[in-house]
This record gives structure tokens, sequence and C-alpha cells, in this order.
């Protein structure tokens, strides 16, 4: 083909291929083959040739003009020679294929022997298999069997372990110590019982029935021999100087098992030993709190007696006492002072009555409320935790604290009645409070009740002995009280002091039942206050008089802390009022004339048409007269504010109000002079405001 045809077309021939004419080479097909052609149908051959002319060899072919059967001759003389080539390939390449024919044939054998192998391996195979499900359904089946005796032997095994009672048994039961060997062998006695008991088929069986005999006898000895045992460890906690607590945890709880055994297997000896364990601490606990309540008693300081009241007039003795004791200890019937630190030692442990007493020392009754009542918290406690762990019955506890609670009652029925101490009683009730919160941090709640009891009779009697402290101002003798002295009245004081102590102990509680009752004091000492200011014959020594107190009571709120509240803004407002009133007082003393002009005619209008109007004749004496003294009034002013209030910074805030009163009244002196015809005349006669300005900064730096 390569040789013979000859391409006109490609990527870099740029000549142009002639126009193939199919019609043409069909002629002369015709014209060269119609000998050949007669009997064969050249039907459908323009078709085809149509579906050749894009292949390229007979494009090349026809656009050559060459003849079809000369092209055909060639491509024969070409595959002829191509065969001759294959021909002499083969002769060369004989003895390859006659080789790899060998191989070939030795190969299909050994593959046949496989076949054959492989084909017994698989029948044996076969038979193997049927082999192992054999003996897989008999592994299964003796498997079967195999649990089947195992769960038997356990359950045998298992009953004539529980049933069989060991010689070993029985003497450590009827001839042992009770110890803790005696407690493993009395654990294993209780699992036997129990399951000759709870087994209905263990019943039925002749076994039992042979046991039987044996166990009951081992469970009387047992229950016998432990009886003798608890009763001698209960009396043993009655001995005098016996540690209770360190007792029951140290060797009664080693024994906690021999209880739960009674209670299964022995519960009437049980019921015998419960109650007397029940008998036995509340006779010790009993004691226990009467010797410390005893020994308490010893180191009680009296505060205060019904006589120790707000109202009540104390003299200094002699004829004007009037037979009323005095107080035991003024400064704690009313102020609260180191008293409060009892609620910051709520935690502290209670007193030893004889390490105190060998000090001398003696305690409000508060302090030894606390102590007695946390020995009770701290023994409660114990003793509850002990009863829930070692009988498993909480109810236990209020048995045996029937006596304990009865002796605290006792004490507490004597005491409370005889209580005048209002601070001490209200500390108590704070205290209570506090226990209540320690139980329940602790989550005990068997204390809950008593302290309940207890607080409710503490608020009954601080209600009464605070009527009492009210009525007393209510009461009061107003001439056997009174003193002619503007200084500080003793009653305001203790009003003052009393009020501090309960609004320190209400800050955190917030009782609004306690607010009222001082609400209700606070309006008695008022009306008292003033009734005794009243017996001044001068004006200004009521307002002194008042000034002080309520400055007094003011600096007492402060002292105890910020929380005074509605109650100090009320003394603080009455102490403005009457602080105003008293300037007043003072000006009106030193420059009354003054005072009068600016108030009634300071502020007419000259011109306004008045029938009376404003001359310069009338105002020059005003002028003159405060030229001539003003400093030496002010001096005066200075020395009556020393003398009167006892409190110097007060004073002098009185007095800076009193001079910058006067300021005001003289600066509208001096505008009127501005408006009066020939007012102008009297201007050299007028102090000018710098020079008293200075003299009040000369006051100022003083204090």
């Amino acid at each position: 083909m390569s040789e013979t045809a000859t391409p006109h077309s490609g990527e870099g021939n740029d000549v142009q291929r002639p126009f193939l004419d199919l019609g043409a080479f069909v002629e002369d097909l015709n014209v060269e083959e119609d000998g050949a052609s007669e009997d064969i149908s050249l039907e459908g051959l323009e078709e085809e040739l149509e579906e050749c002319k894009s292949d390229d060899v007979v494009a090349n072919i026809l656009s050559e003009g060459m003849k079809l059967r000369e092209y055909t001759k060639g491509v024969e003389n070409n595959l002829r020679q191509v065969e001759l080539d294959s021909i002499q390939d083969y002769i060369k390449e004989s003895d390859n294929l006659v080789s790899l024919h060998d191989q070939i044939r030795d190969c299909d054998m050994i593959l046949s022997q496989m076949e054959a192998l492989l084909s017994g391996f698989q029948t044996e195979i076969g038979s193997i298999s049927s082999d192992i499900k054999i003996l897989q359904e008999k592994s299964m089946d003796m498997g079967l069997k195999l649990k089947n005796r195992k769960v038997a032997e356990s359950k045998l095994s298992k009953f004539v372990e529980d049933i069989i009672v060991p010689p070993r048994m029985i003497d450590i039961v009827v001839d042992g110590e009770v110890n803790e060997e005696y407690m493993r062998t009395l654990e294993i006695l209780s699992k036997k019982l129990k399951f000759v008991e709870v087994d209905p088929m263990v019943k039925t069986s002749k076994a039992l029935k042979d046991v039987q005999p044996e166990l009951e006898k081992l469970r009387q000895k047992a229950v016998s021999k432990v009886f003798d045992f608890m009763v001698q460890k209960l009396y043993s906690l009655r001995k005098p100087k016996t540690n209770v607590q360190i007792l029951q945890q140290n060797v009664l709880l080693k024994y906690k098992f021999i209880i739960s055994f009674l209670k299964e297997h022995g519960k009437e000896v049980y019921v015998e030993v419960r109650a007397a364990y029940i008998d036995t601490m509340n006779k010790v606990l009993s004691a226990q709190f009467r010797a410390y309540i005893q020994a308490l008693e010893k180191l009680q300081l009296d505060i205060a007696t019904s006589s120790d009241l707000i109202g009540v007039e104390t003299r200094s003795g002699g004829l004007f006492s009037r037979g009323r004791e005095p107080l035991k200890n003024r400064s704690a019937v009313f102020a609260l002072g180191e008293r409060i630190n009892i609620l910051k030692e709520i935690e502290e442990p209670p007193l030893i009555p004889h390490i105190a007493e060998a000090s001398s020392k003696k305690y409000p009754y508060e302090v030894l409320f606390r102590s007695l009542h946390k020995l009770l918290l701290d023994t409660a406690s114990s003793e509850y935790l002990f009863c829930d762990n070692f009988f498993g019955e909480e109810s236990i506890f209020y048995d045996i604290f029937a006596g304990p609670f009865a002796v605290i009652d006792e004490h507490f029925n004597l005491i409370l009645p005889n209580s005048f101490d209002a601070i001490g009683l209200m500390l108590m009730i704070r205290i209570i409070h506090q226990h209540q919160l320690v139980m329940s941090r602790r989550r005990i709640p068997c204390l809950d009740s008593f302290l309940d009891k207890v607080n409710i009779a503490l608020w009954p009697r601080f209600k009464m002995v605070f009527d009492l402290h009210l009525n007393s101002l209510r009461n009061a003798n107003i001439r056997t009280l009174w003193e002619d002295d503007v200084h500080p009245h003793y009653v305001m004081r203790r009003y003052a002091e009393f009020t501090a102590s309960l609004i320190h102990l209400n800050v955190e509680y917030g009782d609004g039942q306690l607010e009222l009752n001082m609400e209700r004091l606070r309006m008695a000492i008022d009306d008292l206050l003033v009734k005794l200011a009243k017996m001044f014959p001068k004006q200004k020594q009521q307002t002194v008089f008042l000034i002080n107190n309520y400055d007094m009571t003011i600096s007492v709120l402060k002292e105890a802390g910020p929380e005074g509240g509605k109650i100090q803004q009320h003394f603080e407002d009455l102490l403005k009022n009457n602080t105003a009133i008293f300037v007043e007082e003072l000006l009106l003393e030193h420059f009354s004339d003054l005072i009068k002009f600016v108030k009634t005619r300071g502020s007419e209008d000259p011109s306004s048409g008045s029938e009376r109007p404003i001359t310069a004749a009338e105002v020059e004496p005003i002028v003159k007269d405060f030229a001539s003294r003003w400093k030496g009034a002010i001096e005066l002013m200075h020395n009556d504010v020393i003398t009167s209030f006892s409190n110097f910074l007060c004073g002098m805030d009185i007095l800076r109000a009193a001079l910058t009163q006067l300021l005001l009244y003289y600066t509208r002196l001096s505008d009127s002079l501005k408006r009066i015809a020939g007012g102008t005349a009297l201007n050299k006669d007028l102090v000018s405001i710098s020079s008293i300005m200075y003299e009040i900064r000369k006051f100022s730096r003083t204090f």
C-alpha cells in the first residue's frame, strides 16, 4: 500500500485532493469487469462506496485513478509474501514450539493429578464435617449435663453447708468467750437459722429434722450468753467518771452484730437489752447534766433584778435610796458591750466548771446558757448517731433523753421566772437560733422540738421584761427623776444603750415584732423627756436639756453601728429642730432689737406709701448698739455654749449655726439701710461683713 499509493493530503501538504467521482469509478468498473460481472449484482454498491469514501486508503486509490484489479493483485502478492515469511519464522521456532507443547502437556497432567487429589480431599472433608457435627452435638449434650450437675452440686453443697452444724461452731457458741471469733461464729449461726426458717423446701427435708433441735439449742445458748455479755457492758456505763462516748465508740460498736442477732433471733431478749440501755443512759446522762448545772450555778453573775429598769430612779445612797437594791452591774444591764462576744463563741467547747471556779470567774447567765446547750448539742448528736448505728432505731434517743430534757427544763423553769435581764434574754434567743443552725448543718433533727420549746419560752419572758421597762417610762415619777441639771439624764442614757443593744442584736434577723416594741419604747421616752424638760423654769434651759439628751442618744446609737435606722433619724430630726430653737433664743438674748427689726420691718419698702415708713433715726440706735458690743456678745455666746452643752463638738456646731444666723440677720439689716432715705449716713457705723466673717472663722478655728 505504501509503495503504490501516494497521499495527497496532510497537515503540511497544501495540494488540494481532486474531486472523487464515484459515478465514473462505477462505469470503469463495469466496463473492465463486464465479462466477470454478468453473474454479480452490484445493487447497493453505490451506498457502500458512499460510506467508504471517508476512508483514507480508498480515497487515495480513487484519487490516483488506479485500476482496482491491479491494486488487488498487488495486495495478494503482498499477502503471499507475508505468508512465506511467517512460515519461515515458524520453522525457525519449531523447536521452541515442541518444547512448549511438552510443557503444556506436563502441566495438564499435573493439573489432572491435583484435581483427583482435591476430589479425594473434598470427599474426606465431607466425612470429617459430619463427624465434627456429631461431636458438637455430643459436646453440647455433655456440657448441659455438666452444667446441671454443677448446679445440683452447688445447691446440694450449699444446702449441706447451710444446714450442717460443725462441732467447732458448737464449741465456740457454748464454751467460747465473746470476742471477734465469737462474733463471726454468731454470724454463721444466724445465716443457718435464717436458712431453715425462710426456705419452704428445707422445712420439709429429713435432714432438718436431725439438725433443727441442735440449731435451736445453739440459738438459745447464744441468746442467753450475749444477753449476759451486753448487760454487763451496759452496766459498766454506770461507773463513776466513765467516758460514755469513748466506751460507746470503742467498745459497744464492736459488738453491733449482737444487737442485730437478738433482733432477729431473740426478740424478747432484745427488748430487755434495749430497755436496759435506755434506763442506763437515761440515768447516766441525767446525772451528768444535773451535776453540770449545779456546777454552773456557782459561776452565775446576777445582772439585773426587778428594780433595774430604765425608768426607775437611782440615788447615790442614804435616804434617797428608798430601800431599792443598787444595780448589780450598771454597764451590763442596758449596754450590750462585750456580751455580744458570746454569739461569736457559739462553736466553742462548753465551760469546764472547776477550772472557771478555780479562777474565781463569774459569768452572765447567757454564757452559762450557751455552755449548757452546747454540751446538750454535742451529747445529743453523739447519742443520736450511736443509737441509729447501734440499734437502728431513732426513737431510742427520745426515750433516753427524756431524763436529761426534764433536768434542763427543771433548771430553766427556776431561772427564767427570775430573769429580768432583757439583754441577756435576747442573747439567749439568738443563741438558740445559732444552735438550731448548728444542728441543721449537722443534719441531726433530734433537738428540733426541744430547741423550739426553749425559744417559745424565752420570747414571752423577754416581752414581759421589755414591758416592765416600757411601763417604767410611762409610769415614771417626774419629780423623783428630775434633777436640776441640763446635762444628759441617766434615764435617757439607759434608754439609748438599751435601744442600741437591741438594734445590734436584731441586725441579721430583722424581727418586725422587736422593731415595733422598740418604737413603743421610743414614744414613751419622748414623752418622759419632754416632761422632764418642762420642769426647768426657763425655756432656754429646757431646750439645752433636750439638745444634750438627743445628742447623747445619737452618739450612743452611732457607736452601736450604722443600724440605727428610723430611731436614729427620729432623734436627729429632734436635735435639728431644737438646735434651731436654741439658736433663736441665744440670738434674742443678745441681739433682740436687731432681730425684732429684721423680722418685723426689715423687708418693708420705704417707697410703698406705708403709714409709718422706716426712718434713719429708727435704725440708727440698732446699728450703733450692734457696732459697740457685737464682739463682746459673741464672746458671751461662746461662753454660754461651752457651759451649756456636755458635748463640745455639738456645742461648737450650735455656736457656728448661731453666728451664721447672726450674719444673715445683720446682712438683711445692711440691705434695708440701702432702701431708707438718709440711710447711707449710717454706713460709717456699720460693721463690715468681712469683719464678722473673720470673727466667725476665728471661733471656727478653735474647734
